[in-house]
């Protein structure tokens, strides 16, 4: 028995820091590329595109806002969409809403408010959610009047300046089918949660769709602030919903039909991040799930296309992105074991570890990558990046959830677009007072206590036998699911304790 573990327990470990070594020297590579191409700033510069164009020279837009019960923001949406500064004539907009609750009312008075003020806004739903957020956008897209279509999710707040900057990156070139902006946070700093979130999607908008645009590899429409050309989505084959990622399969799709895609880093669309443990949960098994399914779907295709070995290979790293978490889990059980069987006396030698070191090249890649991404954006940098520990930790605790998402999309289970929960929360309101905060502790977390247990056992056992250069490591995955696990707790027990004293709340004036 203890023979066939010596080998066993090295052997997944192996294959652990291979795997993210790999997905981590990819993150390398592109913080390197950033480096080399761009001049690092202290914060967006202007953007030189938003140029005067006549109003008689503007294209129609149709804005679309998915909606399924978004009550507490969707007013502000709403509102938003109204006031962005566009010939007024040339743009309509679509409240697609696909609500099973008073969201439906509040939308419908605010969009007759807007009507009797000769807005083009319509309300837009149906009699079930096939397609969930797919279905919403290829049903308003059969409706819809213009020839670009410019999407915002219900916790984004677009500037009044969003189209008059963006839109005028198609003007000279037919091939553009769609244009991203980069996204920011209203409520960024409320918490250590929110703070950390942020850090993460920096790096995703500042390296990642930065790089990718520029060494001429595929990028992803985010699933909001981004403007479509209407012609690039019908010949892609239009929304499908065969995946919880609609918009990175869409993305992937189009630009395999031959459509290019620009990324527009100095256009900041400002949006709410989840404030809570659970909601964020749920959102990133969604993307995780999703990100699979797509992958599962497409990578084949990408092979099989005309496509560069360069645009092949980061294409598949970018499309099997969430594959990596099963490999932080593997790496999270079986890290402390290895290093009880050296303490023994038993497993691999010194050759062993000393070719696991490469990893640390990987390591690099998460490092820089989110260096950079702090240091092109935020002219307070260093201090932001103290953040890194936290972002560590933080990924390294969801990596339960994210590998059970992972395996169902795997075995192809069946699961539904569960939206993540809005609140209208840009100041630290009360957002556990709301009717969407989770006041159920999901299932999950019971997994994520044992691994906290887990892995605070293997930090004792690591320190016990002096392995010092293995505590950082182990550190961080018992920090990361202690978090997980008591952000979790703390909040439910917070929220259930908020609606229990808080009278019922009054229907506000939409």
């Amino acid at each position: 028995m203890l023979a066939a573990i010596e080998i066993v327990i090295p052997v997944l470990y192996a294959v652990s820091i291979v795997a993210l070594t790999a997905y981590g020297g990819n993150l390398l590579w592109l913080a390197l590329v950033h480096a080399d191409n761009e001049t690092l700033r202290d914060g967006p510069v202007p953007d030189p595109d938003d140029l005067p164009v006549p109003d008689d020279a503007w294209p129609v837009v149709t804005v679309q806002l998915p909606l399924y019960n978004e009550a507490e923001v969707a007013r502000r949406l709403i509102d938003a969409a109204v006031n962005l500064d566009y010939p007024r004539h040339k743009l309509e907009i679509q409240v697609l809403d696909d609500s099973t609750d008073e969201t439906t009312e509040r939308v419908a008075r605010r969009v007759a408010y807007w009507q009797d003020r000769g807005v083009d806004i319509t309300h837009i739903q149906r009699a079930d959610r096939t397609g969930y957020k797919a279905g919403a956008l290829a049903n308003g897209l059969r409706l819809a009047r213009g020839d670009y279509v410019a999407i915002f999710d219900a916790d984004f707040v677009p500037t009044v300046d969003f189209l008059r900057r963006m839109m005028p990156h198609f003007f000279d070139d037919e091939d553009l089918g769609m244009v991203q902006a980069r996204w920011g946070h209203i409520n960024r700093d409320d918490s250590l949660l929110t703070k950390v979130q942020a850090f993460g999607l920096d790096a995703h908008f500042a390296i990642e769709q930065r790089v990718r645009e520029l060494a001429g590899c595929f990028m992803n429409f985010n699933g909001t602030a981004g403007i479509w050309r209407r012609a690039c989505i019908e010949d892609a084959g239009g929304w499908e919903h065969d995946t919880l990622t609609e918009d990175l399969d869409l993305s992937y799709r189009a630009q395999l039909e031959g459509w290019e895609f620009k990324y527009v880093p100095t256009v900041e669309a400002p949006a709410e991040l989840p404030p809570d443990m659970n909601a964020l949960r749920s959102q990133q098994f969604r993307w995780a799930k999703g990100g699979v399914e797509t992958a599962l779907k497409l990578t084949g295709r990408l092979w099989r296309s005309a496509q560069s070995l360069r645009v092949k290979l980061e294409g598949t790293f970018h499309l099997t992105a969430h594959f990596s978490f099963p490999f932080i889990l593997l790496a999270a059980l079986t890290h402390a074991p290895l290093l009880l069987l050296k303490g023994l006396g038993h497993g691999p030698g010194d050759v062993y570890f000393a070719l696991m070191g490469f990893g640390l090249f990987g390591f690099a890649g998460f490092f820089l990558a989110q260096l950079f991404a702090q240091r092109a954006l935020h002219p307070d940098w260093l201090q932001r990046f103290q953040l890194f520990p936290a972002f560590m930790a933080g990924t390294m605790g969801l990596s339960l959830s994210n590998t059970n998402a992972f395996w169902q999309a795997i075995r192809g289970t069946d699961t539904a677009f569960i939206r993540t929960p809005k609140y209208g929360a840009a100041s630290g309101d009360s957002w556990w007072e709301s009717r969407y905060a989770i006041a159920e502790v999901p299932r999950v977390v019971w997994g994520e206590l044992a691994l906290a247990l887990y892995s605070t056992v293997g930090l004792g056992i690591t320190i016990a036998y002096g392995e010092w250069a293995a505590v950082p490591f182990q550190a961080l995955f018992a920090l990361g699911f202690i978090l997980v696990t008591a952000s979790s707790l703390r909040q439910v027990l917070t929220v259930r304790q908020g609606q229990t004293v808080s009278a019922p709340a009054s229907s506000p004036a939409s």
